[in-house]
């Protein structure tokens, strides 16, 4: 009855006292062992919560695994699936996007073996798009989403299944820079006030505030996100990884307040820090540059880009190395710009961001450089100069010396590794032997 409640109460927007029910789950779950499935549904939820609170994402990440331990079934009909799905979904706000993808494949697979097509195949379709939205994938994540929301519309109108599905496929169009396009699927599905009780993932209410600050409703938007705020902050739901209403609002508020856009945004990169993100960390840090003064951004970009580089949200290091190159520009350091305006140009070809690729041309074009011919998005192969560099650097040695490279070149072998096998440094160990690819020592045989 305790694991139920902990359940309800983790999905109920209006539920009271929730730092204190926060609290109540930590203390409980650290007494289980996990021995049964009920203590890892509590050692799961307790998993979540830390993930939406902000807590360093290790500890959510280690509560996680202690959950997953003696195993967690999608497909049990007494339980419901929503523990596993949360469980697997912390890992890609955590910045483990292959470790989710596994879990959801398998969720996917005792979905379909117990013939469950409806509802529930839709929100596992529609969640395998978002995690590669959050990966950058942005033509796979449309077909994942499709897919999803073909299965929800049979469901029916204003059903969960189709509000997840709505939300999602309006944010990968936005990131393709096709907004028409979701302005239209929104209002085929009736995706609007007033949106479900539940607090829903991705949020609809931030979503449908992002697709208003795409079409230039500033003004609703802000005060769209500003709700948001007031519902989500008094419940300790402070993590812009998972909730990340603050950036859109900093951008929204820049537009009359500039002093407040920049102190949402800053609240919004210290919220990232404490959990520890790179990818939070650099989107928020981004977010910062563009609501700051012209001669902070560059400095801000910088950070943001170097964060990105240790992430595997490819879609968001390209939109900081635009926006770095763009910056670069302004104050006349072309070299530099074009430098990081290639390479953003380069990712954003490879994530499908269609928009983002014309404005990396233009910022090109107004530099007085030519776009170099673009070269077919690669594969999630490791080459052997990653490869290397990841060994290396799971070992803790110093890749640098050990490839004969200096450390700008050894960062973008392992940004490349980190985007291909779907982690950030701490998981690369992890991710290596769940690909079959064991550390080795570089310099052995083979």
């Amino acid at each position: 009855m305790q694991a139920e409640k902990f359940m309800w109460d983790a999905l109920r927007a209006d539920e009271p006292e929730s730092p204190a029910r926060s609290r109540r789950l930590a203390a409980l779950a650290e007494r289980l062992t996990g021995r049964d499935v009920t203590e890892r549904y509590i050692i799961g939820l307790r998993a979540w919560d830390a993930t939406l609170r902000a807590e360093p994402a290790s500890v959510a990440l280690r509560e996680a695994e202690r959950a997953l331990e003696g195993g967690l079934t999608w497909a049990d009909e007494s339980r419901g699936f929503e523990v596993p799905v949360l469980v697997a979904l912390l890992h890609l706000y955590a910045d483990r996007p292959g470790r989710a993808e596994e879990l959801f494949a398998a969720g996917t697979a005792e979905f379909e073996k117990q013939g469950w097509r409806g509802a529930h195949l839709a929100f596992a379709y529609t969640l395998i798009g978002y995690i590669r939205f959050r990966r950058g994938r942005l033509m796979e994540a449309e077909d994942f989403a499709r897919a999803g929301l073909r299965l929800a519309e049979r469901v029916g109108a204003r059903t969960p299944a189709l509000w997840y599905a709505t939300g999602v496929m309006i944010e990968v169009l936005i990131a393709r820079g096709r907004t028409d396009e979701a302005v239209e699927v929104a209002r085929e599905h009736d995706f609007g006030e007033p949106f479900p009780a539940a607090v829903t993932i991705p949020d609809c209410e931030t979503v449908h505030a992002e697709l208003l600050l795409a079409t230039g409703r500033t003004e609703e938007a802000a005060e769209a996100l500003a709700a948001v705020g007031r519902r989500l902050d008094p419940r300790g739901k402070r993590n812009p990884s998972c909730c990340p209403w603050q950036l859109h609002l900093a951008l929204a508020e820049a537009a009359t307040s500039p002093a407040k856009g920049l102190a949402t945004a800053q609240e919004a990169v210290a919220r990232a820090r404490q959990y520890g993100a790179p990818s939070a960390i650099g989107q928020a840090l981004r977010v910062t540059a563009e609501v700051s003064e012209p001669a902070d951004r560059v400095k801000l970009l910088e950070e943001s880009v170097d964060w990105l580089d240790q992430s595997p949200a490819a879609y968001e290091l390209a939109r900081s190395l635009v926006a770095l190159g763009a910056a670069l520009r302004r104050t006349e350091r072309a070299a530099e710009a074009a430098e990081h305006l290639y390479r953003g140009l380069e990712a954003a070809q490879d994530c499908g961001a269609d928009a983002l690729v014309e404005t990396a041309r233009a910022e090109l074009a107004a530099a007085g450089l030519r776009p170099r011919a673009l070269h077919p998005a690669g594969t999630d192969t490791l080459t052997a100069r990653e490869r290397a560099a990841a060994d290396l650097t799971v070992r803790d040695q110093d890749a640098a010396a050990g490839l004969g490279v200096d450390g700008p070149a050894v960062a973008r072998l392992l940004s490349a590794v980190y985007r291909k096998l779907g982690t950030d440094r701490t998981g690369l160990a992890e991710a290596l032997r769940n690909t079959g690819r064991e550390p080795r020592d570089p310099a052995g045989p083979g």
